[in-house]
């Protein structure tokens, strides 16, 4: 039996997805082996990450301002929005260089069976970006049932407003953007057709 303290530790380790018990232990044990310069700078990226990070008011990004550095950016395409599930899969689709233009996060996709509908994701702030200068919106989803529901849904809100593209089946279905390797997603990019 561990002393409360330390229990603690190990139970907030848990708390992070994929972490068991074992896992939590393991970071706990090093948790304890760092030095104090170490530890201090940790919980002051706790501290800032909590304090510190927004979302932007436009795409609904990781932003440290109101609006995000892409959203900031004049050399972007702002008629050309990628719309992605979550933040970590603006990172994996700007490691392939290539895309230039801006992103709409929607938080998720829709889920009926456990509760998740359009009125709780990010949709009608991307109808409402949408104007007549928007040339293209590419649905680059997650290749899953849910992500193929939010896709279609998106298709039709968005019918003859502008063009509607989705990322081509280069990319397995069942898994997930941020896993995918930046050539297969290149390809899937370069592929992408008309929803």
């Amino acid at each position: 039996m561990y002393p409360k303290k330390f229990q603690n530790m190990i139970d907030s380790y848990q708390k992070l997805p994929g972490v068991g018990k074992k896992t939590a232990e393991r970071y706990a044990f090093k948790t304890l082996d760092w030095d104090e310069e170490t530890l201090d700078q940790f919980i002051q990226s706790l501290t800032d990450l909590k304090k510190g990070i927004t979302y932007c008011h436009i795409c609904g990004n990781l932003s440290e301002e109101d609006i995000c550095d892409i959203c900031k950016n004049e050399n972007r395409n702002h008629n050309c929005i990628c719309v992605v599930q979550n933040p970590k899969n603006i990172d994996s689709i700007e490691a392939m260089q290539e895309f230039n233009g801006v992103y709409h996060v929607l938080n998720g996709t829709i889920n009926v069976s456990k509760g998740v509908l359009p009125e709780q994701l990010n949709i009608q702030s991307l109808i409402n970006r949408i104007n007549k200068d928007t040339e293209e919106v590419i649905l680059a989803l997650d290749p899953t049932a849910d992500g193929e529901t939010t896709s279609m849904y998106i298709s039709k809100l968005l019918n003859n407003k502008c063009k509607v593209t989705k990322l081509a089946n280069g990319i397995p279905l069942g898994s997930h953007l941020d896993y995918t390797d930046p050539l297969t997603l290149l390809k899937a990019f370069q592929k992408r057709s008309n929803s």
